[in-house]
């Protein structure tokens, strides 16, 4: 597996996890049962930025991949 792989892969489930924003009610509802409502306040601070961060690194990697892909191809005697 080369290393754009990896860092689509690492992106995608980054993003993947980073969408527990989606699941902020249930976070709530779970943290209010265990006592620890006060780090619902500021859970958005952090994984929107997360998500984000994600999102670039998957764009980060296609596109090197692509760049990879092109100068291969160029560098190929036909």
């Amino acid at each position: 597996m080369d290393q754009n792989s990896k860092l689509i892969g690492m992106g995608a489930a980054g993003a993947a996890l980073s969408m527990l924003c989606c699941a902020t009610p249930a976070l709530a509802v779970l943290l209010g049962a265990l006592g620890l409502t006060a780090f619902v306040a500021k859970l958005d601070y952090v994984v929107i930025p997360v998500f984000m961060a994600s999102i670039a690194l998957v764009i980060f990697a296609l596109v090197r991949r692509r760049r990879s892909c092109a100068t291969k191809t160029r560098s190929q005697p036909s």
